[in-house]
């Protein structure tokens, strides 16, 4: 295409500008080959060399990030076998940012792919969070110290870090591992410990049981932290009705903000609002109802007595 525009370019160009009529397509048809030709060789030289030149100065274009959140990408293919109940959760956290994104004009190829990438670093320890225990025993009741469990709860933001680097994600991708967790609290280990405390001597610091951060720096990866943060309060509903859902939606968002997480995310609350309604949205269309079967179509001899009757009719 560019090749063809160029050389069109130049035949029209040398038609108007050149006099003699006699030898004008002996001169010119040579000169719009060469730069059709060169046109072309520049557009494969240009696409050869975008991967390179998107590494080397760390840019993230349209192709790259679907390139990224290709499902058979190394890390995506660990993650799916080493914690599948933390891709599942990645999943839907994804279908819910995504939407949320695609609400309020951010970028959904950005918020999609880095959310696919925020949790990579639960594979350290996947145990160590309950999405992958699979009704198994609780790694941190047999622990029994909230001052181990928070270390390992804190340790998928480090370690997802040094996955991201070591398999060259973006910058842009990256930032989504720490800033979907910013500062929050760990609560469950910090009430713990502080129980723990009261028996004891030792003292419990809230800084201990929160994350490093940084907080949210955009509004894609304030989208994710808040999707992240409505996952599993959303799935752990189950006849609930749109004003519930809304309603502890609009609970845990208000938790954040209150909580400083977002002051520099450039999220509005207006915006916030619209989230979650798409939020809730998302969940009533994974959530919806389900025609109950009746009992003679699950046992396969009451169906063939069934179409027997029928049949003799």
């Amino acid at each position: 295409g560019v090749g063809l525009t160029q050389g069109t370019v130049y035949l029209l160009t040398n038609l108007i500008v050149r006099a003699t009529p006699g030898l004008l397509w002996y001169a010119i048809i040579g000169p719009v080959g060469l730069q059709a030709v060169a046109g072309l060789v520049w557009s494969i030289v240009a696409l050869g060399l975008s991967p390179y030149l998107e590494h080397l100065f760390d840019l993230i274009t349209p192709i790259r990030l679907s390139e990224l959140a290709n499902p058979n990408r190394p890390l995506l293919k660990r993650l799916a076998s080493e914690a599948p109940g933390t891709f599942q959760h990645t999943l839907f956290v994804a279908s819910l940012a995504e939407a949320g994104a695609r609400a309020i004009g951010c970028n959904v190829e950005l918020v999609r792919t880095g959310t696919l990438y925020h949790d990579i670093g639960k594979m350290h320890d996947p145990l160590g969070f309950i999405e992958n225990q699979m009704g198994g025993p609780n790694k941190h009741d047999e622990i029994k110290d909230p001052w181990v469990s928070v270390e390992i709860i804190r340790k998928h933001v480090t370690e997802g870090l040094v996955m991201a680097r070591r398999h060259r994600l973006p910058k842009a991708i990256r930032a989504f591992i720490p800033e979907h967790q910013g500062t929050m609290l760990i609560a469950y280990f910090y009430y713990q410990a502080k129980q723990r405390a009261e028996k004891g001597a030792r003292v419990v610091k809230e800084e201990m049981f929160r994350y490093a951060g940084p907080i949210p720096q955009s509004r894609e990866t304030a989208i994710v932290m808040l999707a992240d943060s409505c996952e599993a309060a959303l799935r752990s509903l189950k006849d609930a009705t749109h004003k519930d859902a809304l309603q502890m939606v609009k609970k845990i968002m208000r938790a954040r903000w209150q909580d400083n997480q977002l002051v520099d995310s450039g999220l509005t609350r207006a915006e916030m609002s619209t989230i979650a309604e798409i939020f809730v949205q998302v969940w009533e269309q994974y959530n919806h109802k389900r025609i109950a079967y009746p009992k003679a179509a699950m046992n396969p001899n009451q169906v063939k007595t069934v179409k027997s009757v029928v049949s003799s009719n």
